[in-house]
């Protein structure tokens, strides 16, 4: 889910994500973790993502957040990717550093 505030409606994050703001806590698919909040109109974004195990990301810059599905401690711990070298269209060795400094959006496909 995306955002432009590190805060955000309790409606549309219950709309987006799933979970719901109970008075015991964030509820899912019958199970409720605790807030260390009372539930209110806003969702602090860093605070549920700690307390949900999500990924958030920020771009200061362009004013973004960026809140990934819960992990069950699989989800990344950082942004930094790994060195990754594939050939390009040409049969060239291109390597994922050498986009060092830019922002870049990785898509994956499998045939499986």
């Amino acid at each position: 889910m995306i955002s432009n505030s590190a805060t955000i409606a309790t409606a549309e994050f219950e709309r987006q994500t799933g979970w719901s703001i109970e008075p015991e806590g964030a509820c899912k698919d019958g199970r409720c973790l605790p807030l260390p909040e009372p539930p209110s109109d806003t969702i602090d974004l860093p605070v549920i993502a700690g307390q949900l195990n999500m990924p958030l990301i920020t771009d200061d810059e362009a004013g973004l957040w960026c809140l990934g599905p819960e992990g069950g401690g699989r989800a990344l711990t950082s942004a930094v990717a790994p060195e990754i070298e594939l050939p390009d269209w040409r049969g060239e060795t291109f390597r994922l550093s050498s986009l060092r400094g830019k922002k870049v959006l990785l898509v994956a496909w499998a045939s499986w």
